[in-house]
């Protein structure tokens, strides 16, 4: 976990106060749904299956044990209603510059345009990178993702890589 993080966080949205804080095994469940509640990464396999469930349990302990990841959790009315993961990484370009990595930023469906997202992602910018010593906060976005790229735009975000991804063979 990155123990610098200010957590936990309040902030306003258009649909009450949140807290965003950081996840717990309790939490699994609530993330592996919403994980699946975008069809994207339904198309990749996160579908909520209950044989899936001790997977995903044990990614959230290692991202938890790990010193330099975090995965936390945005709470609205005591339910989990959205999610993020962070990763600090120390980097040798740009003279030794710290980079922090956000991945898996997802809202609710039924709660997406409630500023819950964009609170979350400006609280990474302004509080979590100058807490873990970070130059600059970077993402990946799948080229499907047309509204979220839209989003990351208006934040500020700046479209200046194009990505590449292997997967692994299995077996």
């Amino acid at each position: 976990m990155l123990a610098a993080l200010p957590l936990p966080h309040s902030f306003e949205s258009r649909i009450g106060t949140a807290l965003l804080r950081r996840a717990t095994g309790d939490d699994t469940d609530a993330v592996i749904a919403l994980l699946s509640d975008d069809p994207i990464s339904a198309a990749r396999g996160d579908v909520a299956s209950a044989e899936d469930r001790p997977a995903y349990a044990q990614a959230l302990l290692e991202i938890l044990a790990e010193p330099s990841n975090d995965l936390l959790v945005v709470e609205l009315d005591g339910k989990v209603v959205g999610t993020l993961q962070l990763t600090s990484i120390p980097g040798m370009a740009r003279r030794g510059a710290r980079r922090l990595l956000v991945e898996a930023v997802r809202v609710q469906s039924g709660l997406r345009s409630s500023g819950i997202g964009s609170a979350a992602m400006r609280w990474v910018g302004e509080d979590a990178a100058p807490a873990v010593g970070a130059a600059m906060v970077q993402l990946t976005s799948d080229a499907a993702r047309i509204d979220a790229h839209r989003f990351y735009e208006r934040l500020g975000y700046v479209g200046s890589h194009r990505g590449f991804k292997y997967t692994v063979p299995q077996g």
